[in-house]
């Protein structure tokens, strides 16, 4: 049996699944609940610093994006940290580490801006005997028109001296959490590491408005006759979560700074993929929210059936292996190609790979009187858009040409792929759109 045991800086936990910090770990029944069903670990919704408490709003706090079939795509989330007071926070996170010593209790804090502020609350915390803590650098609203969360996170000055003011002050693991909403992710990254963090977590929300609504003219979730931009989760946002934690994991600066990737994790495939992208753990709160906390028992035994499978005994095996494949565009090598190939048996004749490569792509689909799709080898390369189209599961494949056969669509012979395309003489260097 594959072990799940992580030890991420140094914290163990018995899988590597986190509950993120948010709403399913706002106080001690919820974090009990998910240990009970079997999460690693949590990070305690974030704290904020004493005097006048958070208000959040008293009504609808989230908007939603669906799929044809109403499965959640998408979260659009409007609330702010923690409205409880500090004091009781701390005192249910004393209790609840103390009661289950195994698992993983950061805690997520934000406070303003100001060295004091810091000072003052980084002692309670770890009285409270929790692992560590996560600097909130990336909460995209409410927080950060006050200087916080995110208006500290997209300058990176700010980033390392916070995170240096806790590296003195704390002296368990400090992980900080990172804002999507900047243009370069690897900037912040490196003024963590500057400040001297153990590790980042990526990626927080990203700043959205979900939706209109057309009646009362203002966006979702409406609150009396107003809405307001929000924080954007769930598996949407997972794509540019793993780009993000790629650019960090391949950075010559952070490519050896830990990473806790969160973003859009819903299964064992997912928090998969984001380990071999380099990321030592993951932290979930969508698909607890949609599906409650015992959607980890399908994550654990998934990922352990895959490791079984794959030989792994346990996930440092394969953390980080897909890092050295990722490149920019102009090193990919132009001498591998490519041709689609249509299954008939699978085809279901619907025509939707006929009809978004005749109008979209390179009319490189024929369809017979009878409705038989065929490739015509000669228009294709290889774009992959009738595979992403067609709704039959592996009806329509991309077949590697071997070399030495001719490229019908240039009747040119296939040469041996390059192992480092960089030496081909006929390497671009630059952007196609140039």
């Amino acid at each position: 049996m594959a072990d799940l045991t992580t030890d991420f800086l140094g914290i163990k936990s018995p899988n590597p699944f986190w509950l993120a910090s948010a709403p399913p770990t706002d106080k001690e029944y919820n974090v009990r609940r998910a240990f009970e069903a079997g999460w690693g670990g949590v990070v305690w919704k974030t704290l904020g610093s004493e005097g006048p408490p958070v208000v959040n709003v008293n009504g609808p706090r989230y908007g939603a994006i669906w799929g044809a079939d109403r499965r959640l795509l998408g979260l659009n989330n409007i609330e702010l940290i923690t409205d409880r007071p500090l004091e009781t926070n701390l005192e249910e996170i004393t209790r609840v580490k103390k009661d289950y010593p195994d698992r993983a209790i950061i805690v997520s804090l934000m406070v303003p801006c100001e060295e004091e502020a810091w000072k003052a609350i980084l002692p309670k915390v770890a009285a409270t005997g929790a692992d560590g803590i996560e600097l909130n650098f990336g909460c995209p609203h409410g927080m950060a028109e006050r200087g916080m969360g995110s208006a500290v996170g997209q300058v990176p000055e700010y980033v390392e001296m916070v995170t240096r003011w806790c590296k003195e002050n704390y002296d368990k693991p400090v992980i900080v959490k990172l804002t999507p909403n900047i243009t370069d992710v690897r900037l912040p990254a490196r003024a963590a590491m500057a400040g001297g963090a153990d590790a980042v977590s990526l990626i927080n929300t990203i700043n959205s408005i979900v939706s209109v609504d057309l009646d009362a003219m203002a966006p979702n979730p409406t609150i009396g006759d107003k809405g307001t931009h929000g924080g954007y989760c769930g598996p949407a946002v997972k794509p540019i979560a793993l780009n993000m934690v790629a650019e960090i994991a391949r950075d010559a600066q952070t490519k050896n700074l830990p990473i806790s990737a969160i973003g859009g994790i819903t299964t064992w495939r997912d928090a998969a993929e984001f380990m071999a992208m380099g990321a030592g753990n993951v932290q979930v709160c969508t698909a607890a929210m949609t599906y409650g906390f015992r959607i980890v028992e399908e994550m654990i035994s998934g990922l352990s059936q895959w490791m079984d499978e794959k030989g792994y005994e346990s996930t440092a095996d394969f953390l980080g292996m897909a890092v050295p494949n990722v490149t920019d565009w102009q090193y990919l090598n132009l001498n591998h190609i490519s041709k689609a190939k249509i299954d008939e048996d699978s085809c279901i004749k619907c025509g939707r790979c006929y009809a978004a490569c005749e109008d979209t792509s390179h009319q490189a689909i024929a369809m017979s009187e009878d409705r038989v799709f065929s490739v015509k080898d000669e228009e294709c390369v290889a774009c992959n858009l009738c595979v992403n189209v067609c709704p039959v599961e592996n009806c329509i494949t991309m077949e590697v040409m071997e070399p030495g056969s001719v490229d019908p669509r240039t009747g040119k012979v296939v040469e041996k792929e390059y192992a480092n395309w960089t030496t081909h003489p006929n390497n671009p260097g630059t952007c196609a759109a140039e």
